[in-house]
């Protein structure tokens, strides 16, 4: 007779993996082709055993069938969701934003008359991205220059949305962060090093689905997006529709910025590519 041993673990088949990851695609448009069927396995373990399931299949089942559906729907996208970022991110992309894209931003609002300044940081993570951008607009003096500067930080996970308005975090965090800033936007105790009240009073959090149109339909009028290293988790298809909904959210001329490893060029003709301090920023037309 076959055991299984005390450490046997159940295998995601290629038909429930097509089932779960079907439903996955459909609530938030991430896109999991059947080569990262592992990875999925891997990350999906952990619910089987918190919920006592014995199988991938029952899982599904649960996902589809059970009253608490909708709440573990949430609690698997939090597991699936990759979380890796840091403060001052890129820095050639931020240096396209402060010395570039500020800049001309700055002239249109005062030809315009306009004193409000609002961006978004789309899948913003543990809010180290949000944060890095009030830091930049205080640094530059934007507030105190009588502009009414607001950050929208979204994600779709309810935990990274907890952590990043703990605004809390430990110093590998803080590995690219100019000592400046450090010394000036943060108050350091033992091991972690928690966000000032100044920059935290720029930025709001929101829970939002960038795959679902009335969530994003009800972000408007947005100077600057920054969503990095997001596309990459979707298809063309996927990609094009949260591209639709970022542009809606952009004013007239508004600016997008995508990770670098990220190209618009044969999705969608939505943006305009822009060359801004040696970056390619993306430019609603």
């Amino acid at each position: 007779m076959l055991t299984l041993g005390l450490n046997s673990k159940p295998k995601l088949s290629n038909e429930t993996f097509t089932l779960i990851s079907g439903l996955i695609y459909s609530r938030c448009g991430i896109f999991f082709a059947l080569s990262k069927k592992y990875l999925l396995e891997a990350r999906l373990q952990k619910r089987l055993e918190v919920l006592s399931l014995k199988t991938f299949g029952d899982y599904y089942y649960y996902l589809t069938y059970d009253a608490e559906r909708e709440k573990e729907m949430a609690r698997l996208l939090n597991t699936i969701v990759t979380n890796e970022t840091s403060f001052f991110r890129d820095l050639m992309q931020l240096d396209a934003f402060r010395r570039g894209v500020m800049q001309r931003l700055m002239n249109d609002k005062e030809k315009s008359g306009s004193r409000n300044l609002r961006l978004w940081s789309a899948a913003c993570s543990t809010g180290e991205e949000p944060y890095t951008l009030a830091m930049m607009l205080l640094e530059d003096g934007v507030p105190s220059r009588g502009y009414g500067a607001e950050i929208l930080a979204s994600d779709i996970s309810d935990n990274v949305l907890r952590s990043a308005q703990a605004g809390v975090y430990d110093k590998y965090s803080l590995r690219n962060t100019p000592e400046a800033y450090i010394a000036k936007y943060f108050q350091n105790s033992a091991e972690t090093y928690a966000v000032n009240k100044k920059v935290r009073e720029l930025v709001r959090y929101r829970k939002i689905n960038l795959y679902n149109a009335p969530e994003t339909a009800t972000v408007k009028s947005v100077d600057v997006i920054f969503c990095r290293n997001v596309l990459i988790y979707f298809d063309d298809a996927s990609k094009k529709k949260v591209l639709a909904h970022l542009y809606d959210s952009l004013n007239k001329g508004g600016y997008l910025f995508v990770g670098f490893s990220e190209s618009l060029h044969d999705v969608t003709r939505l943006f305009k590519p822009l060359s801004i301090e040696r970056t390619v920023v993306y430019q609603k037309v």
